[in-house]
């Protein structure tokens, strides 16, 4: 776990939760008698509560009406939902900027946006502005390690846009777009899909994955200018549809998510060229029929990787062998609710969130660091059209 992440979530905590973020104090002493030891003090209660964002539909009928604002009890799981900040239109996909003190929002609309949201101790985050993304139907975006770029991707124009990002956490306007006009698209699609960009654990490439045309793009950021150049392109098997990657920590290997030849894809990453060189496509663990994979999830210690599968309503575990180049199947387990459309993990890593699209709920489960088991943290959550959440 880098300086960078822990820096990012404890500044997170302060900002978002305030006075929420303690230890319940442990008892007080009892007098001691003259000439006598002071009573032992008893440890405190370990637990304490953490900020969480929801990121949801605006648009849809029985939608949310911006970004949800929660808080979890780091032991027990346990979600309180807060107020809504407003005046983001379908915040469906949320990232932090290192600082913790700014959260980005793509808004999922034909014409396209990214919004800068600050994060206040008394929970008067305030709306920074919206810059346009150059494209259609942006669902994804990142912060670059340095702070200073935002990264989107334009899935229904296949495009993916950098943007700068000032002192203040605003967003300036965009330096660049790519537009993914090759390769052809894949069968039974209109076009190119973007449906994912990040940044390498090396932190010298952005990669971009695109649905609609079996591909995953390598770029260089010039973080001067703010500009992308292509270096490298994987083919994916036609029909595979890859959705998200996720990098194992190491650094030398990823795995893709394809969500419609319901499969799961080992990749060698080189850092040195960017190249992604993808595997044969394995079992999700749902059986036949496309379950629409979602989203993979690797632990802090490359030791177990989490799937989610919107169609069979569950998450399949894997172990991580060979350092990251291999996943072996273990299991499925229900994820408690409708179409997980996204996970994630809490800062610590032992517990895992699913937002469930279709039934309007978040889920906990509490990860074993053992043997990568998943158990459930409480009951689901209401929350409407959930489709993003983000523990801080």
């Amino acid at each position: 776990m880098n300086h960078t992440a822990t820096t990012r979530r404890s500044l997170l905590g302060a900002l978002l939760a305030g006075a929420a973020l303690s230890a319940v104090p442990a008892a007080p002493t009892r007098a001691a008698a003259a000439g006598s030891l002071p009573a032992a003090v008893p440890p405190a209660d370990p637990r304490t509560t953490r900020p969480l964002l929801l990121g949801t539909y605006t648009s849809e009928q029985g939608g949310g009406t911006g970004v949800g604002t929660a808080t979890y009890d780091t032991t027990t799981g346990a979600l309180a939902t807060g107020p809504v900040i407003s005046g983001v239109d379908n915040p469906s996909y949320l990232a932090a900027h290192p600082s913790g003190t700014t959260v980005y929002a793509v808004d999922e609309q034909q014409q396209g946006g990214v919004t800068a949201i600050a994060l206040a101790p008394d929970g008067a985050h305030r709306v920074l502005g919206t810059r346009g993304t150059g494209g259609a139907g942006p669902t994804h975006l990142s912060v670059h390690p340095t702070g200073k770029w935002l990264l989107s991707a334009n899935y229904t124009s296949g495009s993916v846009a950098v943007h700068p990002i000032a002192g203040d956490g605003s967003l300036g306007e965009r330096t660049d777009l790519v537009a993914h006009t090759s390769p052809p698209p894949g069968p039974g699609r209109s076009g190119p899909h973007a449906h994912q960009i990040l940044t390498s654990p090396d932190g010298g490439h952005v990669l971009a994955v695109d649905l609609g045309n079996d591909t995953v793009y390598t770029y260089r950021l010039d973080t001067a200018a703010g500009t992308l150049t292509e270096v490298s392109r994987a083919a994916l098997k036609p029909g595979a549809g890859p959705r998200h990657v996720t990098f194992h920590p190491g650094g030398h290997f990823a795995y893709l998510a394809c969500e419609l030849d319901n499969t799961t894809v080992v990749c060698g990453y080189d850092p040195a060229t960017g190249t992604l060189t993808p595997g044969a496509g394995q079992s999700t663990g749902t059986g036949p029929g496309t379950s629409y994979p979602a989203q993979l999830l690797v632990t802090a210690d490359g030791a177990f990787a989490y799937l989610a599968n919107r169609g069979h309503n569950s998450l399949t575990r894997y172990a991580v062998e060979r350092d990251g180049a291999a996943l072996r199947l273990l299991d499925t387990v229900p994820v408690r609710g409708d179409f997980p459309r996204q996970i994630a993990f809490s800062p610590d890593g032992a517990l895992l969130f699913a937002a469930n699209q279709r039934s309007s709920t978040v889920t906990v489960f509490r990860v074993d660091r053992a043997d990568g088991t998943l158990s459930a943290a409480g009951e689901p959550v209401s929350a409407p059209v959930a489709v993003c959440v983000l523990p801080l």
